[in-house]
């Protein structure tokens, strides 16, 4: 009887179940992930996404069957994503009825908008375009948090710009040293479990911390919001990645994402939305602070997004803050906050509903009102069993290489700076950890706290003023500073490669920010890795990279176990009606997706006029075909510092000469007198990653290159790349013909090639063991960063075909790209976004 009414209830969430052994004519008619998610239902369908009730017969109205039958008549809609559901309640112009999903464009309308030092810059541009009075104030945060440590009448200049302006606009201002933007976001409110908001800034994922759906739009974009309060995004495709067990002692949220970044490293979150879940022991081992680190950490890894569900842990953290708040109100008398303003019960009543089970141990029940749906369609999913997880440590110069903390022990690799900063992990939990090194220290020192080596410097610099109030409160900021660590001001530092502290050529650094690329905290010629509060501050006492000794590997430990799917082993599964469903249309997506999506070596053809109907339309004036010689870079994820270098991103007078004259330098210094105008740039895979400034695209257009390929963008570089008009194509098959024939090895990465620590190596599941895309293994001259190849290319923007000619003499290829439409024709056509809002706005006039 159990088991009949589990059926029931599973039957009531869910469309009747069928055979999991479909007649062919069922299976053909199932669409892909990323399509409407195909239901088996006899019901009729409703113009608002519902289905229909079937009628029962009178008498099953009455008896035993009379409360299950009543449920039926609750109706079902198409099942969303958290991250769907999300953006449904902020997009503005969708058709009546229309249920979002992943590959839909959309219009958003942020709940919320901060820009930070690129405030002025944002501010110019929307200017620019005409307008004069920001759409709605309330939307927009500011906040100085980048070049604080800048004291030069110049950034004073541009700083006072920003405030007056936000003055005169009415906006929430923040000034420099208050804290760093993100975690001003978060600590004071304004990013808001269920809402979506934006950032001028790569690390918005951040917000998903807090089921906040957070994510980065570029200057132009942010112009647009301040102009109209809207701007254009796709819905990406959604990865759901499971969390199993908890976390194991002295194991944090840092190393969770460091090992996700350099375990599954071969783009498999790639522009994705990612969604994080686990059972209620799982999600409860992880803090708010930890999930904080993770979500922002997304970023690294290459995903649009990074969310965590609405759950019992951020009741808590929610309820906690709206308490402080009533009791303690914003009493702040030398720095602002606002926090009571934005933490109420009342308001996060809305966030959750009373089961009216009271636990044992965990009191009142509350239910999330806002979570995805049962058989919502992802994209794909991963997994990681935290339960074998250890402390790990990213780099050298790369958050593609993860080693374990013991094997890198073993190498003694000594340091000469540590940094606890950035918005990543400079909060008051990871001061407090960082600062148990040092009193664990003095206590087996006769209470004395022991003092950081003369040749290692320990930066630190909290992620706000309340942070570094809380630390101190707790004695634990004038610990580390009793230890010699040097404090710097609330704000980006030496995480952007800006004041005091950079790394020097030859030096070796360990820092607890989010980024180190190559060259981006200092001198290109250091070496940069990232770990937890508490293993960079045992690394500063000690002067190598080291740990606390607070993990203890399990017995019998066999490396980390992750892998595609949900985690679950077959045999502990229990499978439901729900499940068996789930698993048959997962099987017939699969099945169709493998006929109707040819790889794209398929795809390649000789060179052949395509038919009309598969011409896109020129606008007048733009090329229909453009030229040029390949200028090969060969390396994957040249990220945006590699492009264009920070240390000029905050100056906002650098002219076109000198930003083409340090294009790429970064990456390599000899690009500037390899390529040359007119040149077709070619790279690798995930080109562009990292940090949203759109100088990475308007350097290579200075340096007069037009076009760039790539065997896949980063999409902030897309998204920077077509609001700024340079040109770009993916070709995947360009990037691994290239390197059969010019590589001496595997592709590199510009932060290092990957490799895997040989402990985890056996716990990797088959799927994820492939090379990465566009791997060879047929080498014919030894690889070098730039080079000239005598190759040609030429884009057929008409007909969607890249011919390439292998030099003269070689063999010539064609291959089918995706279409270059009018609309996108006309921004780049006419200089960019900016000029065509403000050509739209004059039009309107």
């Amino acid at each position: 009887m159990a088991m009949s009414i589990r059926a029931a209830r599973a039957l009531s969430r869910r469309q009747p179940w069928v055979s999991p052994r479909l007649p062919l004519c069922i299976t053909a008619q199932l669409r892909r992930p990323g399509a409407i998610h195909q239901t088996f239902s006899t019901r009729a369908p409703l113009r608002n996404g519902t289905t229909a009730i079937p009628d029962v017969f009178p008498s099953m109205k009455e008896g035993p069957a009379a409360s299950f039958l009543s449920t039926l008549q609750q109706p079902t809609k198409t099942p969303q994503t958290l991250t769907e559901k999300i953006v449904q309640r902020h997009s503005v112009g969708v058709a009546e009825g229309k249920i979002l999903r992943s590959g839909d464009y959309v219009t958003l309308q942020p709940h919320k908008c901060m820009t930070h030092d690129n405030s002025w810059p944002v501010a110019l541009k929307f200017m620019s375009i005409g307008a004069t009075k920001i759409n709605d104030p309330s939307q927009i945060v500011m906040t100085l948090d980048h070049d604080v440590q800048n004291k030069t009448e110049k950034n004073l200049k541009k700083y006072q710009q920003i405030e007056e302006f936000a003055q005169k606009q009415s906006v929430t201002f923040y000034p420099a040293g208050r804290g760093i933007g993100h975690q001003i976001m978060v600590e004071e409110g304004y990013a808001w479990p269920g809402t979506l908001a934006v950032a001028s800034d790569s690390h918005s994922n951040m917000y998903g911390g807090i089921g906040c759906l957070g994510t980065p739009v570029v200057r132009t974009d942010a112009a647009s919001i301040w102009a109209t309060g809207k701007t254009w995004w796709q819905i990406p495709p959604v990865a759901k990645v499971t969390f199993t067990g908890v976390l194991p002692k002295g194991v944090t949220g840092k190393d969770v994402i460091v090992a996700l970044a350099g375990l599954f490293n071969n783009d498999e979150v790639l522009n994705h939305a990612i969604e994080f879940t686990g059972s209620d022991e799982t999600l409860r081992s992880i803090s708010v602070d930890d999930r904080l680190a993770i979500a922002n950490m997304t970023t690294e890894w290459g995903a649009l997004t990074g969310l965590f569900p609405i759950d019992s842990v951020l009741h808590g953290w929610l309820r906690a803050k709206a308490t402080d708040a009533a009791m303690y109100g914003s009493n702040a008398s030398d720095y602002k906050d606002n926090h009571a303003a934005q933490f109420l019960h009342d308001r996060i009543d809305e966030l959750f509903t009373s089961t009216g089970i009271v636990g044992e141990k965990t009191g009142h029940i509350y239910q999330p009102s806002l979570a995805a749906d049962k058989g919502a369609v992802y994209a794909k999913q991963l997994f990681l069993d935290l339960s074998t997880l250890s402390p790990y440590v990213a780099g050298p110069n790369s958050v593609k290489v993860a080693t374990p903390l013991p094997e890198l022990e073993k190498q003694s690799i000594k340091i000469n700076k540590a940094y606890l900063v950035s918005c990543t992990n400079s909060r008051a939990s990871d001061i407090a950890a960082a600062a148990k090194v040092f009193k664990d220290a003095a206590a087996a020192n006769g209470g004395q706290i022991p003092k950081i080596p003369s040749n290692v410097q320990f930066y630190i610099a909290a992620a706000s003023i309340p942070e570094q109030r809380a630390a101190e409160e707790q004695g634990d900021w004038q610990t580390l500073l009793a230890a010699g660590a040097q404090p710097l001001p609330s704000g980006c530092g030496p995480c952007i490669g800006l004041g005091t502290g950079l790394l020097e050529p030859g030096e070796v650094g360990i820092s607890a920010s989010n980024r180190n690329f190559k060259g981006r905290m200092g001198s290109p010629d250091a070496k940069a890795y990232l770990a937890s509060p508490e293993v960079v501050a045992a690394s500063a006492l000690s002067g190598t990279i080291s740990g606390p000794g607070w993990y203890e590997a399990p017995a019998n430990y066999t490396g980390v176990r992750r892998g595609e799917g949900d985690g679950i082993a077959e045999e502990e599964r229990m499978m439901t009606i729900e499940s068996l469903l789930e698993r048959v249309i997962a099987q017939a997506d699969d099945m169709i997706a493998s006929v109707e999506n040819p790889t794209a070596e398929t795809q390649s053809t000789p060179e052949a006029a395509p038919t009309s109907a598969t011409e896109t339309e020129i606008l007048p004036g733009f090329p229909e075909k453009i030229a040029g010689e390949i200028v090969f870079c060969d390396a994957d994820n040249i990220n945006t510092d590699g492009i264009y270098p920070g240390k000029y991103t905050y100056q906002d007078d650098v002219t076109r000469e000198k930003m083409a004259e340090v294009c790429m330098e970064n990456y390599d210094p000899s690009f500037g007198s390899v390529a040359k105008q007119g040149d077709i740039l070619v790279s690798g895979f995930n080109f562009g990653c990292g940090s949203s400034r759109e100088q990475a695209a308007t350097a290579i257009l200075a340096k007069g290159i037009p076009l760039v390929v790539a065997g896949s963008f980063g999409n902030i570089f897309s998204r920077n790349s077509i609001n700024n008009a340079l040109m770009g194509v993916e070709v995947p098959k360009l990037a691994r013909r290239l390197r059969e024939v010019f590589s001496s090895s595997s592709p590199a990465s510009s932060q290092q090639q990957v490799q895997e620590p040989s402990q985890t190596q056996s716990a990797r599941q088959d799927p994820l063991d492939a090379l990465p895309t566009g791997v060879t293994a047929q080498p014919a001259q030894a690889r070098q960063l730039t080079r000239r190849t005598g190759w040609t290319l030429e884009w057929d923007v008409r007909r969607s075909t890249v011919s390439v000619q292998e030099g003269p003499g070689g063999q010539k290829w064609s291959v089918q790209v995706g279409e270059l439409p009018p609309n996108v024709q006309e921004i780049i056509a006419l200089g960019g976004l900016e000029s065509w809002v403000k050509k739209e706005i004059g039009g309107g006039a």
